[in-house]
């Protein structure tokens, strides 16, 4: 999650994209219950300030309409609002043809969150060996004796641990991991959508509330979206850009023109030359498919969450890209069942 996640506040999703039998879908439901619980019961700060998706024509509005229907079907607080209210709210914020609110929408300060996670594993008797790569992974008997775990430290200093269960969370790396462990024909091919954030230096406009437009079928993110920190500063992002080496994070300002054209539909009044490229994350994919999940041939990856078949104390978890922070303590849970019970 540290690859993916920046020292600031991220968004808290509502789970109004994924389908109506996804794992992303049941994970960010239930995953986003247990984080704002999680939030007031240790003080970690977030903020539920909502979440609007614009649609600028008929076409969006349409797209509008079929999440608004899913939403509904599964529980999940949203409605329109009248343009009316929305520029009584929003003033700086266009939409011409309608606005869907997602009230449970929010964002959380990722860096206490994920401190808070570390101390409580620490304190419960948990190892943490940090800046330490893993060399090679050899199960032992399929699992049945446990797995040798080859580790290198960031002084070249090799180290070997054996462990009854392996849970591979690794992140960008796990179908690397994942494909080093299981045979060839289960192995995976790894996809990296780099997305490049943009910072805001103007004080002016600068909205409340999340900003996001309508979804593009077939998109593999959801559009150069309005979010903020923790202090209401606002940026913009991210965007889909496919890239070959995850390591490499890098913005590339070449896109900013494209991304200052997808802000002004729904921000005009924005001034172009405080928007500058700020810095840039890389989500593990399981392939070029659609964010958002249509039907069938969308090419929708869903979360791989699963006891592998043949090897023991064995759970991968690939492709674990957004909605990934709001679902990890559900996911947690779920992989606690596939081990214990």
């Amino acid at each position: 999650m540290a690859q993916s996640e920046r020292r600031q506040a991220v968004v808290i999703h509502a789970g109004i994209y994924y389908g109506p039998a996804s794992l992303k879908t049941d994970l960010c439901v239930k995953g986003k219950r247990m984080i704002y619980e999680l939030c007031e019961k240790q003080g970690i700060p977030y903020r539920k300030c909502r979440k609007w998706i614009l649609a600028q024509d008929e076409q969006q509005h349409e797209e509008l309409d079929r999440t608004h229907k899913f939403a509904s079907s599964i529980g999940v607080p949203i409605h329109f609002i009248s343009l009316d209210e929305a520029r009584n709210r929003e003033p700086d914020v266009r939409a011409r043809n309608a606005v869907l609110e997602s009230p449970t929408t929010g964002i959380i300060d990722s860096h206490t969150y994920m401190s808070y996670l570390e101390s409580d594993f620490q304190s419960k008797g948990g190892d943490l060996a940090c800046h330490t790569t893993v060399g090679a992974v050899r199960p032992l008997s399929m699992g049945a004796q446990g797995y040798s775990v080859q580790t290198i430290s960031a002084s070249g200093e090799s180290a070997t641990v054996t462990t009854e269960t392996l849970i591979n969370s690794a992140g960008l790396d796990a179908i690397q991991v994942s494909n080093s462990i299981l045979p060839p024909e289960r192995h995976v091919k790894p996809y990296y959508a780099k997305g490049s954030y943009y910072s805001y230096a103007a004080a002016h406009p600068r909205p409340k509330t999340l900003v996001y437009p309508a979804p593009t079928t077939g998109a593999a993110g959801l559009g150069t979206h309005l979010t903020m920190d923790m202090t209401g500063a606002i940026r913009f992002g991210p965007d889909v850009e496919w890239v070959d080496d995850p390591s490499d994070l890098s913005v590339n300002e070449e896109r900013l023109s494209a991304a200052l054209h997808e802000i002004e539909a729904y921000l005009p009044n924005i001034n172009r030359e405080k928007v500058m490229p700020d810095y840039a994350g890389v989500r593990p994919k399981l392939g070029k498919g659609s964010a958002v999940a249509q039907g069938k041939g969308d090419g929708f990856s869903d979360f791989y969450i699963k006891k592998e078949e043949g090897f023991d104390g064995f759970v991968n978890l690939l492709g674990i890209e957004s909605p990934g922070l709001t679902s990890s303590l559900a996911i947690a849970v779920m992989v606690d069942g596939l081990l214990y019970k």
